[in-house]
């Protein structure tokens, strides 16, 4: 038997490594745990495939295991694997050279970089994460050579290491780390389990977890990790209960998803995974999405845009891709190019999938619409290759309760040179324009969501000769009684007199009247607001801004019905000087309701407006006791 005896110096002749790493080479000081553990995991794998090789003998039942061992008492962690194991020469040259090799260039080009993306994966193993928490560390391994002995290493976090023989009986590597006192929140053992769980929840190896001193004899029943997540399995083989039992598992939501995709290739990269679309509680749910990219069922990080299309980070699921080119910290991607070609394929898997949908289930898909649009739009306005596969199969919900393409929407305007399609934005604040389209048999689509103002920009910017217009905006002239139509003269008269009165009523000397004989009776005025107005206020107030019509003088016009009775009455009383203060209050009620109807009245305008209904009231109530 060798004596294993030694001590040294790391060749490090900048100055002590240890407070850089500690510094600089990792943003969370968690991320320790997750390259312990897969240290763990990759020791377990090498020694599989020398097995399958025919160069390691396993014992018969052999099942690889790690162990994480929290000693509160003594303030250590340990983990613990029955993996390939390290001689004395491996653990001086995998330890104490190749985690060392570039020290010097590392601290003589990052010491005073603040740019944490700059330094990950420029240093060496991620051991060496375990001086981020630890005040010193041990290593324990006996290696799965025959005849191997077995060492033990260790270091106070300074250049100084010490190695000699070790204790250890079984095959594998046991690190162990004695925490400093600002690392103390990691003996606690529901953050540890926690932790692990984040960074496990799937990793193929069993992660067992065990607190000292033991507690009547007490172990946990089960593994932390699920060794089998759902994406491993074949799609054909999956059940609906089961993509919706791991959607709760893994995102605590409990509501079902609507639907998923599941991903599942070998060429020309492996990927696979879920991605599920998520039913919304709200519009701001759409800001929640959450794409957990793993790498061979280690969790990396959430959300990476260099593999996920930004646009699906609106949705939830999971991607696990052995082939992304990450350096040494597991968390940074160093060939762009080759992560654009894994979000390419994502995304035209999500467009495949809408697709087929579509075709398929045309019924399924128009219930999935008021959840998934949100996010459709955004994909269309943020991926140019998403847009052009799902062009066609964009819908819109009208205020008939139909679900139309655009193609099906613009069919009664076949051979118009340029086509209009009109959209609520309000359907509360828009009810009477609503009302009135319905009650023309016109129809109108719903565009009330926030992404929408800018959807409807986008879209005019890939249609020809294809315009959108509000539902309060100029469409008197579709809502014609075409049966009263007046003379020009006729109507030049009227509008004459309506200005006139109006601008009086009103006491705006520059408020533009029309007047048409609209279908529907029972309105007597419509407000209507040019579209180029309409959408610099929708805009304002998608960035939290109101803005008073009084800014946009001459963009809102009054449309006057001279069908409605009341209005034909204001311009046949108001040469009456007996009934003038009546028509004017008159005029004025109904230049406030159409402006009510068409958007909300500022504070004193408000006041006013309630000030004229108690008016009308004691007029009608005088009136009244005036008969008596």
């Amino acid at each position: 038997m060798t004596v294993i005896q030694e001590k040294g110096s790391l060749s490090i002749q900048t100055g002590n490594i240890f407070p850089i790493i500690k510094k600089w080479l990792y943003s969370e000081k968690d991320i320790f745990i997750r390259e312990l553990i897969s240290n763990s995991a990759d020791a377990i794998s090498k020694l599989k495939k020398l097995s399958d090789m025919g160069e390691a003998k396993l014992e018969d039942g052999f099942t690889p295991r790690i162990e994480v061992i929290l000693d509160k008492d003594n303030g250590t962690i340990s983990i613990d694997d029955n993996g390939i194991g390290m001689t004395a020469e491996e653990v001086k040259k995998y330890i104490n050279q190749i985690a060392f090799s570039g020290a010097k260039d590392f601290i003589e080009k990052y010491h005073d970089k603040t740019d944490d993306q700059q330094i990950i994966g420029h240093f060496g193993l991620g051991f060496y994460s375990a001086f981020m928490v630890a005040e010193r560390v041990y290593i324990d391994t006996l290696s799965y050579t025959d005849g191997a002995e077995a060492v033990r290493w260790e270091s106070g976090g300074d250049a100084d290491y010490s190695m000699e023989a070790s204790s250890r009986k079984e095959r594998g590597t046991r690190v162990t780390l004695k925490l400093d006192k600002d690392s103390q929140e990691f003996l606690d053992p529901w953050k540890l389990k926690d932790i692990i769980t984040k960074y496990f929840q799937f990793l193929q190896y069993e992660i067992w977890f065990k607190e000292l001193p033991e507690k009547d004899g007490k172990k946990d029943e089960k593994p932390l990790n699920d060794t089998s997540p759902l994406w491993l399995k074949n799609p054909r083989d999956c059940t609906d209960d089961e993509y919706k039992k791991f959607y709760h598992k893994v995102f605590t939501d409990f509501n079902d998803p609507l639907f998923w995709i599941h991903i599942n290739m070998d060429y020309p990269f492996r990927l696979k995974g879920i991605i599920y679309f998520p039913k919304l509680r709200h519009e701001f749910d759409t800001l929640e999405g959450k794409i957990k990219l793993y790498y061979n069922q280690v969790f990396v990080a959430d959300n990476i845009k260099e593999v996920i299309p930004e646009f699906l980070l609106l949705l939830k699921g999971c991607l696990d891709c052995p082939d992304l080119p990450l350096n040494v910290s597991r968390s940074y991607l160093q060939s762009e190019g080759y992560a654009q070609k894994i979000s390419n394929h994502i995304t035209k898997k999500v467009a495949d999938k809408l697709q087929l949908l579509f075709k398929k289930d045309r019924e399924g898909y128009n219930k999935y619409w008021d959840d998934i649009n949100p996010f459709v739009k955004y994909g269309c306005i943020r991926e140019e290759k998403f847009y052009g596969r799902i062009k066609d199969i964009l819908i819109y919900k009208t205020i008939h309760d139909r679900y139309v393409t655009l193609e099906e929407y613009l069919e009664p305007q076949e051979g118009r040179e340029e086509k209009k399609v009109y959209y609520v934005s309000d359907e509360k604040q828009q009810a009477q324009y609503v009302r009135m389209f319905k009650d023309n048999n016109m129809d109108a689509v719903i565009l009330d969501s926030l992404i929408d103002t800018h959807f409807i920009s986008f879209m005019e910017s890939k249609l020809e000769k294809v315009k959108f217009l509000g539902v309060d905006a100029d469409i008197s002239g579709d809502m014609k009684d075409d049966g009263k139509e007046l003379d020009e003269k006729e109507k030049k008269k009227i509008l004459e007199e309506s200005e006139k009165i109006f601008r009086q009523a009103t006491s705006k000397s520059g408020l533009k009247v029309n007047a048409e004989s609209l279908k529907n009776e029972t309105i007597p005025a419509i407000m209507l607001l040019s579209e180029e107005s309409r959408r610099f206020r929708e805009m304002a107030r998608n960035f939290g801004r109101n803005f008073d019509a009084d800014l946009f003088p001459g963009d809102e016009t009054l449309v006057l019905n001279i069908n409605n009775p009341v209005v034909s009455s204001i311009i046949k009383l108001y040469g009456d000087e007996s009934r003038k203060a009546d028509v004017l209050l008159a005029a004025s009620y109904i230049y406030d309701l159409a402006v009510l109807n068409h958007r909300r009245l500022d504070p004193e305008s408000m006041v006013r407006f309630i000030e004229k209904s108690n008016d009308i009231l004691g007029r009608l109530i005088k009136t009244e006791e005036e008969a008596k």
